[in-house]
């Protein structure tokens, strides 16, 4: 078979990166994306910056309540999304530009045999191809969504205004950081979700300090519940759930999770199982040459994983044998506020679910001067080692969790043990001396 091109990526999100990696290596790339103009996927468009923008002023509005401030804030919704769709377009910009030696294909690419993905009418041949169509809001049965009055993640950052009542169903990533927005923003807003705690896979200290940031939040906090029914209706959206009660609330936000999109599959020699495509430890599919990064595969449903793997894909087909991707250490984090969680290598439960032998380092940042100042008096920093002193993981809730995880993601990248840790001396006033005492205490 005659191929058309090299490579060919088939969505538009991360896959981007490797797209302009392997265009600029001579390789001769095709990026298929059914809507060129969301070059950058959900992170980008719908996610993760606008949401952390979302989030970045809604934290003004919280911290202006503190008492020795005089006089309120509020939010001005059109102006902020104005200003979020002015940055995503110089984002989307940027990438177009960097894209300068991709063919970009508009349309919906399918995958219908090997080498070979049709776009309408047209086919493209490529000798690899890179699956990269992320993934799309699970709405369970019963859930009428309208894009207006129930909606989901895909929706919510769009509001040109906020609503008087707000009731987020979920507690994932999505459900946890919108809960937080809203509430912080001054709506009125319910949190429901299925089961008794927050953050089940979190250290324990940790998810019952989040639980009680939600609720001096002003979280309405609806534990143990499902719905089995939501309608649009002129009072708003009525939920009904499950065992009979019921009542309405302007706005509900479905946040019940993503299921990766494996639409682009049309043929029998790629594995799709559990809903997601099948892939080894370097990525690739059951048919080889071609691979599926990102959401679509079902491993980690994080952009900067996404980024790593196809990355790697691109490295591994130029043959320049990159280190696999271990996406045990890849961090994981969730934007609450004021504190946010954030994680990375083994946790308490995942040590103990896999009953790796391991010493604790928990400590509290309640009473300490520096995060009382800084709203982390709810603040917990956890630190794991093995029997002979390697670090195997962390987990930090505090203000800017997401950034201070990063010291503990290269000790374990660097293969670093306590002692080692122990010598490192950080600044004082801040949070990072909080995790040199878990280091010492190891």
């Amino acid at each position: 078979m005659g191929y058309d091109y090299d490579i060919c990526f088939i969505g538009g999100g991360l896959n981007y990166a490797g797209a302009i990696v392997a265009s600029r290596h001579g390789l001769k790339t095709v990026l298929i994306e059914k809507r060129p103009e969301h070059l950058g996927g959900t992170c980008l468009h719908n996610g993760c910056i606008p949401s952390k923008m979302y989030l970045a002023a809604a934290e003004a509005v919280r911290a202006s309540k503190k008492g020795w401030f005089d006089g309120s804030l509020s939010l001005k919704m059109e102006v902020l999304d104005e200003e979020k769709e002015r940055l995503l377009q110089k984002a989307t910009s940027a990438i177009r530009r960097q894209c300068e030696k991709v063919e970009i294909i508009e349309g919906e690419g399918v995958l219908t045999a090997p080498h070979t993905v049709r776009v309408g009418k047209k086919e493209v041949h490529a000798k690899y191809l890179v699956i990269g169509t992320g993934s799309r809001p699970f709405i369970p049965e019963g859930i009428a969504c309208d894009g207006e009055t129930i909606f989901t993640s895909d929706e919510v950052l769009n509001l040109r205004e906020l609503p008087e009542k707000i009731a987020v169903y979920g507690d994932g990533a999505i459900g946890l950081e919108m809960a937080s927005f809203f509430a912080s923003a001054g709506v009125e807003t319910e949190l429901i979700w299925r089961h008794d705690r927050l953050l089940r896979r979190a250290h324990p200290t940790i998810g019952s300090a989040l639980l009680d940031q939600m609720e001096r939040l002003g979280v309405t906090l609806l534990s143990n519940r499902s719905i089995a029914k939501a309608t649009s209706t002129r009072r708003g959206a009525h939920i009904r759930y499950e065992g009979g009660a019921e009542h309405y609330v302007s706005k509900l936000l479905m946040a019940t999770g993503r299921r990766p999109d494996t639409g682009a599959v049309a043929c029998d020699g790629v594995a799709i199982e559990r809903g997601a495509i099948v892939t080894d430890a370097h990525f690739e599919t059951t048919l080889p040459d071609h691979y599926a990064v990102g959401d679509c595969n079902g491993k980690l449903q994080l952009a900067h994983a996404a980024r790593a793997e196809v990355l790697y894909v691109v490295d591994r087909i130029l043959g320049r044998n990159p280190e696999p991707v271990d996406l045990d250490r890849v961090v994981k984090f969730i934007h609450t506020l004021p504190c946010s969680y954030a994680a990375v290598g083994g946790t308490k439960e995942a040590l103990e679910r896999a009953r790796i032998r391991y010493t604790e380092s928990v400590v509290p940042l309640r009473g300490l001067p520096f995060p009382h100042t800084h709203d982390g008096d709810d603040g917990v920093i956890a630190l794991y080692a093995d029997e002979e002193g390697f670090i195997l993981g962390g987990e930090i809730f505090c203000p800017g969790a997401e950034e201070l995880i990063a010291a503990v993601a290269m000790a374990l990248a660097g293969e670093m043990d306590a002692p080692t840790a122990r010598r490192t001396i950080l600044a004082h006033p801040t949070f990072s001396e909080s995790l040199e005492a878990a280091f010492r205490r190891l």
